[in-house]
């Protein structure tokens, strides 16, 4: 099953995706957070042959939401609007890990997005 994550934030969105086999998660695209954004994920999923897409669910170290959940929560019910398989996965400062990871680069949250699909994917083996 090929898998599109995204790494929501208030500025940048982070995209990783599957590769052929459905086993690795890979570090695609940050889109700005503007008006294009849904056509662009849109775009993407029908191009690449998505089958469903996995956004992470923002939550402090004691298990709330943070506050950008709400547009999070909009942004899934506008892709489940266009016929998209959407599903929220757990997520605690994949931004700060990416970083640790590899440094702070202009692909941090396209390789935060990757760490939210390696950890959907470890969860469902």
């Amino acid at each position: 099953m090929k898998i599109l994550a995204v790494d929501y934030g208030a500025k940048r969105v982070g995209v990783a995706s599957t590769d052929e086999s459905g086993q690795f998660a890979l570090p695609r695209v940050v889109l700005p957070n503007d008006p294009n954004l849904l056509n662009d994920i849109s775009q993407m999923v029908r191009e690449s042959k998505i089958e469903r897409v996995v956004v992470g669910e923002s939550k402090n170290l004691d298990g709330k939401h943070n506050p950008i959940f709400e547009e999070i929560k909009l942004f899934i019910n506008d892709l489940k609007s266009r016929g998209f398989d959407v599903v929220l996965h757990p997520e605690v400062y994949t931004s700060m890990e990416a970083d640790r990871l590899q440094g702070k680069t202009t692909m941090r949250d396209a390789s935060a997005a990757a760490l939210i699909l390696k950890s959907y994917i470890d969860s469902n083996k």
